[in-house]
Parts: C-alpha cells; sequence; structure tokens
C-alpha cells in the first residue's frame, strides 16, 4: 500500500522525483538516470544521487541494477511507497509530460473551493503494460489475449503496437492486427494475461495511413440560436471568426466529437441543449465509428 502520511518527510522537488522514479520503474520495468536528467534538468550525477536514496530512504528492496538492461528494475518485492501503483499513475504522465505536477493529484495540497470530477479507474496491471510499451518502443510483434463486446470470450491475437491514446474516458493502444490485416484501436483494460513478446515487425507507425492522415474539425454556434446567444457560445470556446478550428488524427475524430459532446444526428434538432455544431460534417463523416 502506498505511504499514508499526512505530512511528507521529504521537500516538494524531491518528492516529485521520488514518485518519478516508482512510476516509471514499476511501468516500464527500466529506469536510468537518463529519464530523471532528461524530465527535471538535472545532472547525471544528482540523478544518480536520487535514485539512491529513493532506494535506501524510501522504498528499501524495491528496485535492483540489471547489467543486461544497464538500469534499474523493479524487484519481485517491489511495494509502491509514494505513488498508489496504478496504471493512471504512469499513463497521466505519459500524457502530460510536460506539466508534470498534474499527475500528483493524491497529494493533500490543501487547496480549497475547487472541486474535480473523477471518471472510473479502468486499471491495468505493470505485467501487462510494461511488454505493451516495450513492443511499441521497438516495433515488437506481441502475443495478447484479448476480449471485446462482441467477442467476450478471451482470443489470442498477434499486434504491433505503436502509441498509446488516452480519449478522455479511457486508454487504448494503437496497434497493427495481424488478424484483420489493419491499424485497430485495442482497449488497455480488455487485455487478459501477460503479452509475450515476440520478434521485430515491419508494420510501424509510418504504415498507420488513417493516424498520420491529421484532419480539422469546424466548430460553429448552432445555426438557430440568436446573434447574442452565438456570440456566448463563441466568447465559452473561445472561437475566432466565429468558428473554432481543432486539428487531430482522422481515427481520433469520434473521440473528439465525444468530448466536445457533439452528436452529428442531433445537433441541428436542439439548439439550446447542443450549442454548437460541425460545419465541415461532409469532410469528417468518412471518419465516424460505422
Amino acid at each position: 500500500m502506498p505511504r499514508q502520511d499526512t505530512k511528507w518527510p521529504f521537500r516538494w522537488d524531491l518528492l516529485l522525483r521520488y514518485r518519478f522514479i516508482e512510476t516509471i520503474a514499476l511501468w516500464e520495468g527500466r529506469l536510468t538516470t537518463r529519464h530523471l536528467c532528461d524530465t527535471f534538468g538535472i545532472g547525471r550525477q544528482q540523478a544518480s544521487k536520487d535514485i539512491n536514496n529513493y532506494i535506501r530512504e524510501v522504498g528499501p528492496g524495491n528496485l535492483e541494477y540489471d547489467k543486461y538492461l544497464k538500469g534499474y528494475k523493479p524487484t519481485g518485492e517491489f511495494v509502491p511507497r509514494v505513488t498508489q501503483g496504478l496504471a493512471d499513475e504512469y499513463l497521466h504522465l505519459m500524457a502530460r509530460n510536460n506539466e508534470l505536477t498534474n499527475m500528483f493529484e493524491s497529494l493533500a495540497l490543501g487547496v480549497a473551493n475547487v472541486e474535480v470530477l473523477s471518471v472510473p479507474v479502468r486499471d491495468v496491471r505493470p505485467e501487462i503494460l510494461r511488454p505493451i510499451m516495450q513492443a511499441a518502443r521497438q516495433q515488437k510483434r506481441l502475443e495478447v489475449d484479448y476480449v471485446s463486446i462482441n467477442n467476450p470470450d478471451r482470443e489470442g491475437r498477434i499486434i504491433v503496437p505503436h502509441t498509446l491514446v488516452y480519449t478522455g474516458l479511457r486508454w487504448h493502444v494503437r496497434a497493427w492486427c495481424e488478424k484483420n490485416q489493419e491499424y485497430r484501436d485495442f482497449v488497455l483494460s480488455r487485455f487478459r494475461d501477460i503479452p509475450e513478446i515476440m520478434d521485430d515487425s515491419e508494420h510501424g507507425v509510418e504504415g498507420d495511413t488513417e493516424w498520420n492522415t491529421r484532419i480539422t474539425i469546424r466548430i460553429t454556434p448552432h445555426p438557430q440560436l440568436t446573434r447574442e446567444q452565438q456570440e456566448v457560445v463563441e466568447v465559452d470556446y473561445g472561437m475566432q471568426a466565429g468558428a473554432l478550428e481543432i486539428s487531430t488524427r482522422g481515427k481520433l475524430v469520434p473521440y473528439a466529437l465525444k468530448l466536445l459532446h457533439v452528436d452529428l444526428q442531433e445537433e441541428l434538432d436542439s439548439p439550446t441543449a447542443q450549442q454548437i455544431v460541425v460545419q465541415n460534417r461532409d469532410e469528417i463523416k468518412s471518419w465516424l465509428f460505422g
């Protein structure tokens, strides 16, 4: 279990680095001084000192040096000390690598008058996420067991993952699927057992045309609103010249519309319930689900 101390015995900057050490080691299976140097802008000597201090003072017995990996890996007795040991901590760290402090929401910062809704945690075990990340970085084939709504009984597949994606509600991995001979999205919480890394593959991110295609979604106020109402909506969404242009990957268009709560089937029927519409519907409709 993570530490429950209300008063931490470390400086804030050290605590951030210790949490980073624990998160990277647990979920990637390999931690080096380079991780700390690149993320926190510190020297190699300080990074090495931080890792050794973590091993000695924070998580004794949690990490061990592996000469073949040329880095530290979690031991079989690893117990989270300054994190909760949840996949969401690692995944959000990756998603917010330029805003590291956003991942430390579990700390009692004493900030009043603010309430944040949290989505349900769809947890993923480290043993599942580690090989997925390794295969994605090394462009390797991965043998997995996967379940879905259409196939609730686990099914063996071979995929080649290339990118983790957060849709605002859940995480999935974009990967080449050898069964379907195309790139698809696989929800992380639907993997079963431990994936097995295999040999190299020719199907990397460069071959995923739908992923690499950029699409612009043009959002405008609902045309049935009054001019005054439209001005309110324009300010709400930070529109310029009466429109908001959102650039995204083609395969992420449906997720972007969901985040905006835009339903193309209903947007022209209820101007007050759905105050924005997609102006370039014809350009994006081929990217929608179904």
